[in-house]
This record gives C-alpha cells, structure tokens and sequence, in this order.
C-alpha cells in the first residue's frame, strides 16, 4: 500500500464512527494484561485509541491511561463512552506528551497505519526507559471452515491482511520499530490469546462495514460485497439463525524500550 492510499484507508474511520462504536469487538482481557506484562497502574498511552475499545479495557485493568486520537468524530465517541479519560487530539507522528511520560503505549488495529519512520522516534520518546510498545489485533479464528468460507466471500477488502490468524501471524511477524538514532528497541515477542464476539448475520455484516478497506469502496461495489456476506451467513447452518459467537483471537505484538 502506498502512503496515499494508506492515509485514505486510516482517514476513513470517522464517516462510520458511530457504526464502529458500535460494532467493533472489544480485546480479550488476558491479551492486554500480557501487552502491560500484568503489572496494573502504570502509566499506559493508547495511541490511535479510536472510539475508545482498548481504552475501557486498559482502564478496567486499573491502568492510569491517556488517549491520543487523531480523526474529530472518533474522539467525540471515546469522550462520550470514556468521559473520565484525558483524551487528546493527536498522532502516533506527533504525540502530545512530554519525554518519558508513560510506561507503556499500545495500539489497537492502529499500528499498521502509523508511519515508522516518524511514529517510531516519537514513540520512543515518550516511553520511559524499559517501556513497552504493544500492538494489538482482533483477528477472525480461520480455522473454522465458516470462518474461512467468510473470508472468501468477503475479499480482501472486508477480511484483509491482518484481520485473519493466519494473515495476523505472517503480517506483523517482523513489524516493531526501527532503531532510531541511540534509542532502540529489543526483539518482538508474539502471543494469541482466544477471544469471540457474539453477533447475529446482520451485526456480523455492519462490523465488516467498518473496516477501512469497506470504508473506501464506491457505494455500488460496497453493497455487492455486503450483499454477498449477507447471502453466505444466511446458508451457513452456524449464522443463519439468531445469535453466534464469532470466533477470534486477540494478537499482540510486544517490544521492550533499551
């Protein structure tokens, strides 16, 4: 993906937030405990916090969090949802925080979309020394056969890289931030931790709607897509009737500051 083409995608969240508020599953509450190593009231930056998913997870683990996000409609969701948070307008690129002011940052499905090469220096900046750097994904368990049906129907573009565990794994394997000038960070350590959310066909099909690449799409390749998720969870015996827990896992990628 190009650099043009990644910010439309990142850029896109906010015409659905709402929708995203909504829809998006929050993260398995063991999987964010691993990304703070267990250790609760540390000072925890979610960087890219979006509507506030991770954000209520981290705060429910007792952790003294900040929140930096830079698309307007999806602030206002996480001040609505998170209105005893210290949430503030800002990037990854630029980070409105001093030096060496939280212990830890996570991402949530938002490291992917940071520029590296700018986000990485400023990461470490605001990390204290030792701090960590976690990114976390909600990633569809394809081991199942209706799962991996999905992902065919739906196309890159509603189940893309990343949004599967096989995709997950090979995907962010290598992805941590490059050393930077004096500041570098150790090797990635890697770790899934079983996770669902329960959805009907119809909620199924509004969370696939808010993904970026769905976000883009003309209207009329949109709703041929949708239609077409639509059609296979009506015939596939475990989505056609009522609820069902969609099976996921959250993956988190974990770096230590030097």
């Amino acid at each position: 993906m190009t650099h043009d083409e990644r910010l439309r995608h990142s850029s896109s969240f906010g015409t659905a937030a709402a929708a995203y508020a909504e829809h998006r599953p929050d993260y398995a509450e063991a999987a964010v405990g691993w990304a703070l190593v267990a250790a609760p009231g540390l000072r925890v930056l979610d960087l890219g916090a979006g509507t506030g998913k991770l954000t209520a997870t981290l705060v429910a683990l007792g952790a003294d969090v900040t929140a930096v996000e830079p698309d307007p409609a999806m602030l206002a969701e996480l001040r609505r949802a998170l209105p005893t948070v210290r949430a503030l307008a800002g990037s990854a690129e630029l980070i409105p925080l001093p030096d060496a002011s939280v212990d830890v940052v996570v991402a949530g499905n938002a490291l992917h979309w940071f520029d590296m090469a700018v986000a990485g220096p400023e990461i470490a900046r605001v990390l204290a020394p030792g701090g960590i750097l976690a990114g976390l994904w909600n990633v569809i368990d394809d081991r199942f056969a209706w799962t991996a049906g999905l992902e065919r129907v739906g196309g890159p573009a509603a189940v893309g890289p990343r949004d599967t565990l096989t995709s997950w794994r090979s995907a962010t394997a290598g992805m941590h931030v490059p050393a930077t000038g004096p500041v570098h960070f150790g090797g990635p350590e890697q770790a899934e931790f079983p996770h669902g959310q329960r959805r009907t066909a119809d909620t199924l099909v509004a969370t696939l709607g808010t993904r970026a690449g769905m976000l883009v799409m003309p209207d009329e390749e949109r709703e041929a897509t949708l239609g077409r998720i639509r059609a296979f969870l009506a015939s596939t015996p475990e989505t056609a009737d009522g609820e069902f827990t969609l099976p996921m896992l959250t993956g988190v990628l974990r770096v230590r500051k030097l």
